[in-house]
């Protein structure tokens, strides 16, 4: 069996399948873990070393199988009879709490759960596609052990107020963004490029600072922000437009002249965003997600200077990740709070990274990324690469789950 860990959290966007154990206070995905088992196999050992248990998925007999329960670390073989793909859970019946499941259960298929399970008493909820759920017979287990931890389900309902709260927060920044994005047209425009540099790089990371609502800004995203990877042209193509645009003409010797319309179609590009902001209705269940991928595209394009067009300003705009990063976690911490023991660290963590790179700015200058040495650059990466780790939990736990 492939080994458990946050290393299979890494990009919870492409889940499909996945068969989730909570251990050490996270959920942790298995979905490589989850292979189709041949044979029925009731309460014996494996060749992993495990007991296994075959367990029926479908509306008529959720559960069916397990009837005495034994502590320890086990593996439930689920298989599911009916015509339809199903999610299972193992929950407590008291509270709700899940211990592990599997997504995405299909019609004739077992796929595996391994769980470690304490004295107390559990029962499997059986969540048929385009049908009510069922809750299976209840399975008391007695002796010593404890059990791994538990989580209550998040369900899209919890996400609406976080939501709500969050597109809020975005509206009053896209009325700095505005503001900003004006001041750096107005530079352009009167031919005062010192004066635009100086300009570009706050209206840059007001724009950054929203990394939770790129999803819901469309198109807008790459007219405003978007790169010249794909482009036929590359720096010089006609379609290479917004801030990185601009950056690369301010910090290649590019006249002001030439700038006025990329500065004017990126104020425009700017203030449609703002107006259309309060017609704009951000998916809930994306918020944990969102979480998670600011810090990962922060690794991924920032620290490796991907976005980098003459400005030397990435660890300012990764530092503008931290605070979006923050934004976010705020408006998830009531649903956190109970459920993710390794939040506070989280948090903690968090203000570490932030004064880390806040020790790159000199005089109100930012280091740029040539200019670190190796142990710098590699402090930098082992503190951000950190909690994308962390952080890949929070999306786990905020993933939307159905109850009913």
């Amino acid at each position: 069996m492939p080994p458990s860990g946050l290393d299979t959290l890494r990009s919870p966007r492409v889940w499909t399948v996945a068969c989730v154990l909570l251990g050490g206070g996270l959920l942790t995905a298995l979905a490589l873990a989850c292979a189709p088992e041949d044979g029925a196999r009731q309460g014996t050992t494996a060749a992993d070393g495990l007991r296994h248990t075959t367990v029926e998925v479908s509306p008529g007999h959720c559960g069916r199988g397990w009837a005495k329960g034994r502590p320890g670390t086990q593996v439930f073989d689920l298989h599911n009879t009916s015509d339809a793909a199903a999610e299972v859970y193992l929950e407590s019946p008291r509270s709700g709490a899940v211990y592990g499941e599997v997504e995405g259960l299909g019609p004739g298929t077992t796929r595996h759960l391994r769980v470690r399970l304490g004295r107390g008493s559990y029962a499997f909820m059986c969540l048929p596609d385009d049908a009510d759920a069922v809750t299976g017979p209840t399975v008391r287990i007695d002796g010593d052990g404890r059990s791994g931890p538990a989580a209550a389900p998040v369900t899209e309902h919890d996400l609406i107020p976080p939501a709500l709260d969050y597109q809020q927060w975005v509206a009053g920044g896209l009325d700095e963004l505005v503001g900003r994005t004006g001041t750096l047209r107005a530079a352009v425009a009167r031919g005062d490029l010192a004066g635009a540099r100086e300009a570009w790089l706050p209206a840059h990371l007001a724009y950054e600072r929203l990394g939770a609502a790129y999803g819901a800004f469309g198109d807008a995203d790459q007219q405003i922000n978007g790169t010249s990877a794909g482009l036929r042209g590359g720096d010089r193509d006609p379609a290479f437009s917004g801030f990185h645009r601009i950056e690369y003409g301010l910090w290649h010797g590019q006249s002001a002249a030439g700038l006025r319309a990329p500065a004017a179609a990126l104020d425009g590009a700017v203030r449609k965003l703002r107006d259309d902001w309060a017609q704009t209705r951000m998916e809930p269940a994306d918020l944990g997600l969102r979480a998670h991928e600011i810090l990962e595209d922060t690794l991924q394009f920032e620290l490796t200077g991907r976005t980098d067009y003459g400005s030397g300003t990435n660890l300012a705009t990764a530092r503008a990740h931290l605070d979006a990063t923050r934004a976010v976690l705020t408006r998830l911490r009531p649903l956190l709070v109970t459920r993710y023991p390794g939040l506070p660290h989280v948090e903690s963590e968090l203000s570490r990274a932030q004064r880390l790179l806040d020790g790159f700015r000199k005089d109100g200058r930012w280091t740029a990324l040539r200019h670190l040495d190796r142990t710098e650059r590699e402090r930098i990466d082992a503190v951000l690469g950190d909690l994308v780790e962390r952080l890949a939990s929070v999306a786990t736990l905020c993933d939307a789950r159905r109850t009913v």
